[in-house]
């Protein structure tokens, strides 16, 4: 069964996300820092790359806005699946964001003994 528009949509600026691969490396580094120490900086990228993620995501979405509101846009189902995809992305964004603050709340709660 075929729907038809629906094999363009590859070709319709939709990527889907693929989440990054880190590789595990526990030894330690020859100038005597763990790996762990490299972990900061590899989680702090990982936050940038998704917060870009979100930023294109969401420029993709208010692109389209403005062309089918101008009429320039052909289809207005693409400009429905990106506004769906910029809003599910922000959601995710705001529930790790939430999850964050709420561990690192939950971390100045405990008691050093």
């Amino acid at each position: 069964m075929s729907v038809s528009g629906i094999e363009s949509l590859g070709t319709a600026g939709f990527t889907p996300y693929v989440a990054p691969t880190v590789a595990p490396s526990a030894a330690p580094s020859p100038t005597g820092t763990s790996a762990a120490g490299g972990a900061g900086s590899d989680f702090g990228r990982m936050v940038v790359d998704g917060l870009d993620r979100l930023d294109a995501t969401q420029r993709t979405a208010d692109g389209m806005a403005v062309q089918a509101a101008t009429g320039q846009l052909e289809n207005l189902h693409d400009y429905t699946i990106a506004a769906t995809q910029a809003q599910v992305t922000t959601q995710v964004t705001v529930a790790v964001r939430n999850k964050a603050v709420e561990a690192f709340t939950e971390i100045m709660r405990m008691q050093v003994g």
